[in-house]
This record gives structure tokens, C-alpha cells and sequence, in this order.
């Protein structure tokens, strides 16, 4: 028997998730390294407008959102957003929506059903699931993933997540995974690195609950974070250690995985650069 058609985004092996747009000019630095993606995240506007002149710079790599927050943006603009890419760059934007932190939300109540009408909304405009990605973290939000959308993209997990993860969608469904990195041997300096991003996430209950199902404790997850914690979810070391630490993802069952680049954002590209060998990237 053979498969059919793969239906899954095609965003390469890995890509790059930054906390705002890259410049288009890194965005061409990136796809000369290899790299299939880059990913927005810090909830970006509606508008989308930073998308098109990285696209317009570049020739293939293609764009996502990690995420755009159903409580911020409107799904009506959302999608006039889409439709407006998608007919200057065909199938280069990959849409990932999710429904953000209730800590940070004052309008965060039922999040399930809300995220649940905005994929509606999403439908009724046209935006094809195909070309949408949700995050995902509990098995009640990857299952809704595999139903509504292209796929999953769980932030802050573990290859131990990405392998539940896949073992919930089944094989067909799209999973791209976030990984933090910090380029340097020095494990006290990487997990400081580390600690100053992940802190946030510690006081968000959607999180400390995911990270409580793969089996760490109150005490991994009390601020600042235990070593075990941060080990495991921040990769670090040599540009070795830590593309074998990334691949665990792939082998775990994920598609692609969205790397972080933590320590400044003139470290972005130099350990990006550093990566691309020992990750199998073709420049």
C-alpha cells in the first residue's frame, strides 16, 4: 500500500523562531544557511505587515506565525491578512494561532471554545487548514489541531512531549516543535541565559501543567527553575551537542523544529552559522 500525497507544510528540517520579525536582510542570511523557516512570535498584529518584505527578499524560506493570539487579533483582519500574502507569495505563509496565557488575558474565559470559534471564523473566510498551524500543548488542544488545522506547534516542550505528541496525531499530522538554544560549554552561563527567558513561563499554569504531565515536579518548577528543568528544555554545549540535542526532536516524531537563539540578538546569526553544519543544512 502506498501513501498518498503528503498534505504536511513543507518548512524543511528546521527553521528559526525569534520573539520579533527578523530583518529582511537576516531573513536572507538565514535561508543562504539552509534554514526553511522563520517563525514570529510575541503575538504578533493582525495586520501581518511584517511578512511580505521578507518574502520579497528571499527566495523559498518560508514565513510563520508562533503565534498570532485569538484575544489580539481579529480573525476577520487575520484572514484579509492571509489572503493578502497568499496571493503575492503562494503557499510561502504558514498562519499559527493560539489562544495565549490566562495570567495575561483578561478576556481569557473558556479559552477551548474561543479558540474553537475563531478556527470558524477562520473557515468562513477561506483560510484553508492546510496553511494554518495551532498551538498545542495538552491533548485536548493537539487533538483540535489534528481536526481543524495542518498541525501542532507546542513551545517550551521536550523530544519526551514531541514523542507523545506525535503518538496522539498519528502520522500524518504536521508537528513543529520550539528549542531553546545557548551556544557555549560553560553550563552555569547557559542555564543563567536560560533562566532569564523560561522565568516568565514558570508563573503561566498552562505550562507549569504540561510540564508537570512529562513528570517534573514542584520543586523542577518552582522559580528559578531546577538544572534537570532547565537541561531540558534549553539546549547548550558545543554546535554538536547541541544539533544531536535538537535532532532527538525529529527522532521523537516532529516534522521540524523552530530553534531559539537565546543570549542577544547579535548572537542570532553567528550561532545560526555555527549550527548549520553539524544540523545537515546545505548553504
Amino acid at each position: 500500500m502506498t501513501e498518498g500525497p503528503s498534505l504536511k507544510p513543507d518548512l524543511g528540517r528546521f527553521g528559526v523562531w525569534t520573539g520579533s520579525p527578523v530583518t529582511p536582510e537576516q531573513a536572507v542570511d538565514i535561508e543562504k544557511l539552509g534554514y526553511g523557516s522563520v517563525w514570529v512570535g510575541a503575538s504578533p498584529a493582525a495586520n501581518l505587515e511584517f511578512v511580505e518584505p521578507i518574502l520579497e527578499k528571499t527566495q523559498n524560506l518560508q514565513v510563520a506565525t508562533g503565534i498570532v493570539n485569538i484575544w489580539t487579533a481579529e480573525a476577520g483582519e487575520v484572514a484579509k491578512s492571509y489572503h493578502r500574502i497568499e496571493k503575492a507569495f503562494p503557499g510561502r505563509f504558514l498562519l499559527g494561532v493560539g489562544v495565549g496565557h490566562p495570567e495575561h488575558t483578561q478576556e481569557y474565559t473558556k479559552p477551548y471554545q474561543a479558540l474553537v470559534e475563531y478556527l470558524d471564523a477562520l473557515d468562513a473566510a477561506k483560510v484553508p487548514t492546510s496553511r494554518m498551524v495551532i498551538a498545542a500543548l495538552g491533548p485536548k488542544v493537539l487533538q483540535l489541531s489534528a481536526q481543524r488545522s495542518a498541525g501542532a506547534h507546542p513551545y517550551l516542550t521536550t523530544p519526551v512531549h514531541t514523542g507523545q505528541a506525535r503518538e496522539l496525531l498519528g502520522p500524518t499530522v504536521f508537528l513543529a516543535p520550539e528549542h531553546k538554544v545557548v551556544l557555549t560549554d560553560d553550563a552555569e552561563a547557559a542555564r543563567k541565559i536560560g533562566r532569564e527567558t523560561v522565568d516568565f513561563y514558570l508563573g503561566l499554569s498552562n505550562y507549569v501543567n504540561s510540564w508537570k504531565r512529562l513528570g517534573f515536579t514542584d520543586e523542577d518548577l518552582n522559580r528559578p527553575g531546577s538544572d534537570r528543568f532547565i537541561d531540558a528544555v534549553v539546549a547548550y554545549g558545543s554546535p554538536d551537542e547541541i544539533a544531536a540535542r535538537l535532532s532527538e526532536h525529529h527522532a521523537a516524531g516532529a516534522d521540524h523544529v523552530a530553534i531559539q537563539v537565546l543570549g542577544g540578538s547579535d548572537e542570532l546569526l553567528s550561532t545560526l552559522e555555527e549550527l548549520a553544519g553539524p544540523l545537515g543544512l546545505t548553504r
